[in-house]
């Protein structure tokens, strides 16, 4: 393959004022490859709503502060430019696609990687693993762990998929619901919550209860959802639930919203046996589950566990299902100098769906 031209310089969206809505679009250098990585031509990245608790330094959780000149974006596609010394039995080479995940690199000798669960590697936080932003035109990344992209898929489809998709898809398989099972997803018309409805309702035949703003019944109805609960003039939404599963309640509810009062009646959602998915990460001082009493979880034998994000199998698996269509993002693109824009479109709850930049 003829070597691919690589400019000195290239464009990155990055957060100029971190506490508030604002990116500013900059001109960086471009980097080398260093030993086991490769350089990336990104061509798009998806918008994820955690990206809006970096910006805004909203995550009591966080490491460290977002500083200025900070690239944002975990959720990059594009081509393989140039390989980097010792990559010469890479997998990939020079023209492939392949996708940047919010899990950039793993240390692939830790018990969790040892054993498939790549995607919480225990050295993550202290190994600085964190994507290093995907709003931006070049990108370097692990020769070893960049994602491989399907054919027949397209870039800007197959980027949403990289976070969102297989979050979803993770945290659908945590829930242990089986075929036939009653699943319900709170913030089902949302980035996350369209696509976990599909891949439910569509990949693993649950029935799906969405949960979410008046506005989105029609689009979670396309989705897949075979119910759709409102937010609003919904006096109790556990009850609402129950009166459709036969009083019962469901066997799984997804968290896939921020919202802190999501979480508060989640447990009361649940019949015996069942089991909450906590995704989505709430803003501000962090704050008890208000539902989960310790006489309940134990008399209803319920259980919760937390998805972050999924492992490499589970991102190979959901990029399948998008290459045959078993589910498809319902996006809108962007140019990378209407990120701000769309930051404020997320955050006052008006997006359905995703939005994808085209970083060319």
């Amino acid at each position: 393959m003829a070597e691919v031209e690589i400019p000195k310089t290239y464009m990155a969206a990055v957060y100029d004022k971190p506490g508030s809505i604002s990116t500013e679009v900059e001109t960086l250098e471009t980097p080398e490859p260093g030993p086991g990585q490769v350089l990336i031509n990104l061509t798009h990245s998806g918008v994820c709503h955690s990206d809006i608790g970096v910006m805004m330094n909203s995550w009591a959780g966080l490491p460290f502060p977002t500083r200025p000149g900070q690239v944002g974006g975990h959720e990059g596609v594009g081509k393989i430019v140039k390989m980097g010394p010792g990559t010469e039995n890479a997998a990939v080479k020079v023209g492939d696609r392949v996708g940047v995940k919010w899990i950039s690199a793993i240390c692939d000798s830790c018990p969790a990687c040892l054993s498939g669960h790549d995607g919480i590697c225990f050295n993550q936080k202290i190994s600085g693993y964190y994507t290093p932003g995907t709003f931006q035109q070049y990108v370097l990344g692990p020769a070893s762990y960049v994602t491989p992209i399907p054919e027949g898929l397209e870039s800007a489809s197959a980027a949403p998929m990289l976070c969102a998709g297989v979050t979803a898809y993770s945290a659908l398989r945590k829930s242990n619901a089986k075929s036939g099972q009653w699943v319900v997803i709170l913030g089902a018309g949302g980035g996350l919550g369209h696509l976990a409805v599909q891949l439910s309702s569509r990949a693993m035949a649950h029935r799906v209860v969405g949960v979410d703003a008046a506005s989105k019944k029609d689009f979670v109805f396309s989705c897949g959802a075979e119910h759709f609960i409102p937010l609003e003039g919904t006096e109790s939404i556990p009850e609402a639930i129950k009166a459709l599963t036969g009083g019962l309640g469901a066997h799984a509810v997804l968290i896939l919203t921020a919202n802190n009062a999501a979480y508060a009646s989640s447990l009361d959602m649940l019949r015996f046996g069942g089991r909450v998915v906590c995704v989505g990460v709430p803003e501000g001082e962090p704050m008890p589950i208000k539902s989960a009493l310790p006489q309940l979880m134990i008399a209803k034998a319920l259980s919760i566990v937390g998805v972050a994000v999924g492992d490499r199998k589970e991102a190979i698996e959901c990029l399948d299902f998008a290459a045959r269509g078993v589910v498809k993002t319902h996006f809108r693109v962007e140019k990378m100098d209407k990120l701000t824009d769309v930051f404020q479109e997320m955050f006052d709850g008006k997006l359905k769906g995703r939005v994808v930049l085209d970083l060319s």
